[in-house]
């Protein structure tokens, strides 16, 4: 992306009756920092998140707590869902939920139209149906039950037996976008990532697509077939279509001109929903295709997918609580390869927040705006010739940001984050070589402890910028204690492709007191 360019991005919605576990925050997580990552470098952004609270398993949630499903999905939202993004610090610009009336009439408008054009048709269908996946099941993902589920077909996902529905349904003619789609992947080898993903969709299609069940008529928790309120529309052509209606399909085309087409970042267990069925709704609707879709892996807390059913679910405040957001966004997002599998433990947490926030580049920016306090009365200095150990410190910021910025447009904030630890690490070793708490003593090193510590606070003042769509709360404290905020303006507002650019800490400025930006934390996890 270069800067100025749309960059319009969404995590999938999510069923709220799944109350938020870290699975779901780290998608969240890895989309906002995307997000704030091209909208400081100047790009157009724009971040959805929402949920999607239509379908037969929240209509038997909601029966089975005695409530309306609106009622049940309103309280879900208020107390669970709007809450974990301000846990996590999650500055999105919308929040769809599919019950609201701009994606409902929106919505209708969609079908519609495919329906006028001959995409749909009416027919009867027979199939194995998951409500906890909500969607009809191929074989492959139908296994034999086993203990108090033998001699029954299971979900291979959920474990959970299988209902045998036969049903009057409204069809999507999927299977005539087989070539396209196909063409698609083979023109765009981009469009499903990673490479992994993309070969897994491309092997889907090329074994051939059946039409796809588009209504439900057996019970009436949905958004109504425009041309027959007999029937509601399937709830994950209903959720797909949210990317769309919430930029303003149907009603503001300018806004949707401005934003559409969007990235997706999905975890893989719906990639097929998003690769698939949602590129050829589109097609058939004559709208572009998203820019592409990101299949990120699954969470795996002792060997198994996060999952509440299998009590492996672990909430996002339960980590939160102990080491702050900063750390729940920099850990996960670090210590798994963005795209593939990777396994939460809490000593994991532990050791990675000691070794890398609290001793690394906390303990960095602790002792840089101490010693500007006590060597030059708390003003940065005015820095004297740059040695060649000075000069690489400078390449070091220039290489890393440049790799970062790269990084983070291939959708790998995981790499991202590699590239600008390297200042971290760079600038420790620089002080620990330096000495300038040695430099102090001796009144004619005067000018290189000025250069030594200068060049540890710019360095901090590019660390704050580029980790700061990362870790937004403890880059703010630090640009703080540097003085940048007087002296540059806020965080947000510095250009980020700009970042490696050497020498913007203004020799003069005034650094204040910093407290431990990652406190040490005592509890046993």
């Amino acid at each position: 992306m270069t800067s100025g360019g749309s960059f319009y991005i969404t995590t999938p919605i999510y069923y709220p009756s799944d109350l938020p576990h870290i699975g779901h925050g780290y998608t969240s997580v890895a989309v906002d920092t995307l997000a704030r990552w091209h909208r400081q470098a100047g790009d157009d952004t724009w971040m959805l998140t929402g949920t999607d609270e239509h379908g037969q398993k929240m209509l038997r949630a909601a029966t089975a707590n005695g409530v309306t499903p609106q009622e049940w999905v309103d309280k879900l939202v208020e107390e669970s869902w709007f809450p974990l993004l301000e846990t996590l610090e999650v500055a999105n610009d919308d929040f769809i939920r599919t019950t609201q009336p701009r994606h409902e009439e929106r919505v209708q408008k969609f079908v519609q139209a495919l329906y006028d054009s001959g995409h749909i048709y009416a027919g009867e269908y027979e199939a194995l149906y998951c409500v906890g996946c909500e969607e009809f099941k191929p074989e492959a993902e139908i296994v034999d039950g086993t203990g108090p589920f033998e001699g029954l077909k299971v979900c291979a996902i959920h474990s959970k037996p299988l209902e045998l529905l036969h049903e009057k349904n409204y069809f999507f003619k999927l299977s005539e976008f087989q070539d396209r789609l196909l063409e698609l992947y083979k023109t765009e080898p981009d469009f499903v990532r990673p490479d992994s993903a993309r070969n897994e969709v491309v092997s889907f299609v090329k074994s051939g697509l059946k039409d796809l069940s588009i209504s439900r008529s057996a019970f009436d928790w949905g958004i109504r077939v425009p041309w027959d309120d007999s029937h509601v529309i399937y709830v994950w052509v209903d959720a797909l279509l949210n990317y769309a209606t919430a930029v303003g399909y149907g009603d503001d085309p300018e806004q949707f001109a401005q934003r559409w087409p969007a990235y997706h970042v999905v975890g893989k267990d719906i990639l097929r929903f998003h690769a698939v069925i949602w590129p050829a709704m589109l097609m058939a609707a004559g709208l572009d295709v998203p820019r592409g879709v990101f299949a990120h892996g699954w969470l795996l807390v002792g060997g198994e997918k996060m999952s509440k059913s299998k009590l492996t679910g672990i909430a996002p405040a339960e980590i939160t609580d102990v080491f702050g957001a900063d750390a729940y966004r920099f850990y996960f997002l670090s210590a798994i390869a963005f795209g593939q599998d990777g396994s939460f433990s809490w000593e994991d947490l532990s050791a990675r927040y000691q070794a890398e926030l609290a001793n690394g580049f906390g303990n960095l920016a602790s002792r840089t705006v101490a010693m500007i306090g006590r060597y030059f009365d708390g003003v940065v200095p005015t820095p004297g010739d740059a040695a060649e150990i000075d000069l690489r410190v400078q390449k070091t910021v220039a290489d890393a940001a440049a790799a970062a910025d790269a990084a983070m447009t291939d959708f790998r904030p995981d790499v991202a984050i590699d590239a600008i630890w390297t200042i971290v690490d760079e600038l420790n070793g620089y002080i620990t070589e330096n000495e300038p708490w040695a430099l102090a003593k001796d009144e004619e090193q005067r000018e290189r402890l000025e250069t030594v510590l200068y060049t540890a606070a710019e360095g901090l003042r590019a660390l704050a910028v580029l980790l700061s769509p990362v870790m937004p709360a403890s880059t703010a404290t630090l640009w703080s204690a540097l003085g940048a905020d007087a002296a540059l303006g806020e965080l947000t507002a510095q250009p980020l492709r700009e970042a490696g650019t050497w020498g913007q800490l203004p020799a003069g400025t005034r650094v204040g007191t910093l407290a431990p930006l990652f406190p040490r934390v005592e509890q046993t996890v």
